[in-house]
């Protein structure tokens, strides 16, 4: 079985780029389970996947520069706009799978932090329609 190390993992929105401002990544998506328990179960519990939902969670480190990540994620603030990630940046292929949908910019927090402490900003976005997984 394969290990692997996220060392250059790949972060897309709006279809910039922004892996050099990203230090965590994470997608999740999931399905509502429905309860379709009868008489008939025998005393078991039945379900079915009902509609499925997702999140993109990331980490940046902030960067106000003209055209950086704070400028980038300002403009998209309420939007719904795409993304992919991948785990390594490299093409897609069948052995780096990329995701794509899209997700809406419904926050944005440009400080956030203590003395002493990295300029970050950690964010999660629904997704909105399909999550899509290719690899071509």
């Amino acid at each position: 079985m394969a290990k692997m190390v996220l060392l250059a993992s790949y972060l897309a929105i709006n279809s910039v780029d922004v892996s050099a401002y990203t230090s965590k990544i994470e997608l999740s998506v999931e399905v509502d389970e429905k309860d379709v328990t009868t008489f008939a179960s025998a005393g078991w519990k039945e379900v079915l996947g009902g509609v499925k939902s997702g999140s993109l969670s990331a980490t940046f480190q902030q960067d106000v520069a003209a055209s950086a990540i704070d400028s980038q994620m300002w403009a998209l603030l309420g939007q719904v706009t795409t993304f992919e990630v991948r785990l390594a940046n490299g093409a897609r292929s069948t052995s780096n799978p990329g995701y794509t949908g899209s997700v809406l910019i419904k926050k944005w927090d440009p400080i956030s932090g203590t003395v002493g402490d990295d300029a970050e900003v950690s964010v999660q976005y629904p997704t909105s329609g399909a999550v899509a997984r290719q690899t071509s």
